[in-house]
């Protein structure tokens, strides 16, 4: 874009904004920020990769500690002036490693996914929806909502809830805004302490560079006032669990039209041919994903019909699709014009999931791949052998089946390329054989004393 700050210009513009230090940051396998702190008066070596990184010191950067090690590239684009620290500016980073883009690197993957689909003359229009849980430590180890009368049975939408606990809420809320991340509602969710930031979408690279931002500004907020913020998938086992549902769709790269509106859907969801063939596509390679949008051990606790105060749990559980029907993994919202995909959870890495969803759909749309009928009914009530019937599956019950259905599908190889999903299945696989192995309090109690 032809109106890009040179970084000279902008390394004098944050000097005079009072900015001291810089964080070129990139992430690691969780998509948590990682990065040095650089010395403002460093700043063109910086932007040129001179800070370097030992990959073998970080989750999932497939690296030897006898490699040369990566450096990190910021995107001038990107910066973001800490709100918290007004002395730091941070930056979404590329990694690279012997002169060249690192390939296992996570935004360069998402980054390359993002290129072929522009070569098919499109871009893509992306927006996560997350959840989270503002809590405090008690006195004895454990852990409670912020709000003193946060403790509803069925606490959805509950105003006085969401009034104890507004003051955290309006600061991270303000915050946003004032960083142009344009929040249009918020509402206490359906457990206790929870709660959903809604704000618009963006290009795909963008939104995945703000949602790693988004989960850093709302715990260093919370910390500053004694709370942190879980993004467990499901921290209680009897309340619903955390989503960051992928909202989508495809525009023309030329004149940025939404490909996906459409006001004469025959199959009635207000969507093209063209996202059909996307739904299409991540419905073939659905198991396969949950690996990457629902990356924990825990996340499988979540992707269960019922399991809350309320009832059902409103999580996905079979790979389907409807309209605005929320027992469907993929749906339609109501209006059309986009896919929401519910599967994904707060604790995945956007690049590597926007990256493996987005492929899935492209591939959809070259292969015109067609999902068939939307279902309209409540899938959470169909039998056995009427989901047999309709063709329905389930989604995997487990970390460990995802990561079987992962490896069983060369969609992530071709994705991530071999190394990088080696990577990833190698550390998801020694994460679900170590909870397996793990002795839990459950476990004691139950057997401890039984014969």
């Amino acid at each position: 874009m032809s109106d890009k700050p040179a970084p000279t210009d902008l390394k004098e513009r944050l000097k005079k904004e009072g900015v001291k230090y810089c964080l070129p940051s990139y992430v690691d396998i969780h998509g948590v920020s990682k990065s040095k702190f650089v010395p403002i008066e460093h700043f063109d070596r910086m932007m040129n990769g001179s800070e370097l990184c030992t990959g073998a010191a970080l989750d999932g950067v497939p690296q030897d500690v006898s490699d040369e090690e990566v450096s990190s590239r910021p995107d001038p684009d990107s910066v973001i002036i800490l709100p918290w620290r007004k002395d730091t500016a941070w930056f979404a980073s590329d990694l690279w490693c012997e002169g060249k883009p690192f390939e296992p690197c996570s935004r360069n993957i998402f980054k390359g996914i993002l290129a072929q689909a522009a070569e098919m003359g499109f871009t893509f229009n992306f927006g996560i929806e997350p959840e989270f849980f503002l809590l405090k430590e008690d006195e004895n180890g454990g852990f409670a909502p912020i709000g003193p009368r946060d403790d509803l049975a069925k606490p959805a939408y509950d105003v006085r809830s969401t009034l104890d606990s507004f003051d955290l809420l309006e600061e991270i809320v303000s915050t946003l805004n004032d960083l142009d991340y344009d929040v249009y509602s918020y509402d206490h969710e359906d457990g206790n302490g929870q709660f959903e930031i809604d704000f618009m979408y963006r290009d795909g690279l963008t939104m995945a560079d703000r949602f790693v931002f988004f989960r850093h500004l709302i715990q260093e907020l919370a910390h500053q006032k004694g709370f942190f913020a879980s993004f467990m998938p499901k921290p209680f086992s009897d309340r619903a669990g955390n989503g960051a549902h992928y909202n989508m769709s495809l525009a023309d790269l030329e004149s940025g039209e939404n490909l996906f509106e459409s006001d004469s859907d025959p199959r009635g969801c207000g969507i093209t041919e063209l996202g059909y063939w996307f739904i299409g596509g991540i419905l073939k390679h659905l198991p396969a994903l949950s690996a990457v949008i629902s990356p924990t051990v825990n996340s499988y606790k979540r992707l269960i019909k019922e399991g809350s105060m309320s009832g059902f749990t409103w999580a996905p559980v079979f790979a389907c699709f409807g309209n605005n029907n929320r027992t469907n993994s993929i749906r339609v919202p109501l209006g059309g014009g986009r896919v929401e995909l519910r599967a994904a959870d707060i604790s995945n890495n956007p690049y590597l999931g926007g990256a493996m969803v987005l492929a899935a759909g492209l591939e959809g749309v070259r292969e015109k791949i067609d999902p068939g009928a939307p279902h309209t009914e409540n899938m959470y009530l169909k039998s056995e052998s009427e989901l047999e019937q309709l063709g329905v599956s389930y989604l995997p019950r487990s970390l460990g089946e995802a990561v079987d259905a992962f490896e069983a599908d060369d969609l992530g190889r071709r994705v991530m390329g071999e190394l990088m999903a080696k990577t990833y299945a190698d550390f998801k696989r020694a994460e679900w054989d170590e909870y397996l192995t793990h002795v839990s309090d459950w476990e004691v109690s139950r057997y401890l004393k039984l014969w």
